[in-house]
């Protein structure tokens, strides 16, 4: 069988999650997590996020590349939870934007992203779940009630939202990468109705 490295984006709380193991489940991919159970810097970084912006986005910047190199050596097909892209076009962005990371940062960061991503493998294609309403986005956060997420503000998330707007452009023009976009915003991905709707938006992608 033809392998096939799938990747999914969208804001927090959009369901990228839930869509990966579906797939991972349903099709047999290989699952890379986003590394956030496991992260030492993320309860810091919401609590300052001035201070430890960019320790933050170099920590997911490194366990990112891994899964990447990971990826490009197991035999079987792979979905990756959350994409190596949007931290630098998104987060890193949005975050010196608001004062959290310096000229200086944002540099360097980009020094080190450039470097490492020059060899890897890329996703065959990217699935960017949409959600319009930035209420849903809230809801689905404090329902699945991770600590270090309560703190996060609707008007963070909007902010992220118009970066996330324009993310299938930046990777197609940028990057190269192929985009689908799915709508999440009234869909359970957790119903048949959902899942069967998922699976297909993919193979069709593929």
């Amino acid at each position: 069988m033809e392998k096939h490295f799938i990747a999914f984006a969208g804001n927090i709380g959009s369901g990228k999650t839930t869509a990966a193991k579906i797939l991972s489940q349903n099709l047999g991919f290989e699952l890379f997590d986003e590394p956030v159970i496991d992260n030492r810097f993320l309860a810091h970084y919401y609590a300052d996020m001035t201070r430890w912006s960019f320790t933050l986005q170099m920590e997911f910047l490194i366990k990112r590349v891994r899964h990447h190199e990971l990826i490009d050596k197991v035999q079987k097909s792979c979905v990756q939870d959350r994409t190596l892209y949007e931290d630098p076009e998104i987060f890193a962005k949005y975050l010196h934007g608001l004062g959290h990371m310096n000229d200086d940062e944002l540099d360097l960061y980009f020094e080190y992203f450039n470097r490492l991503n020059k060899e890897l493998v890329r996703p065959d294609l990217i699935v960017y779940l949409s959600v319009e309403d930035i209420s849903i986005l809230v809801a689905r956060i404090k329902k699945r009630g991770r600590k270090e997420e309560q703190g996060i503000k609707e008007e963070f998330l909007k902010g992220l939202a118009a970066y996330y707007s324009v993310f299938p452009q930046v990777c197609n023009n940028k990057y190269g990468l192929k985009v689908v976009s799915f709508d999440v915003s009234r869909m359970d991905i957790r119903s048949e109705q959902g899942k069967k709707a998922l699976l297909e938006a993919v193979e069709k992608g593929l």
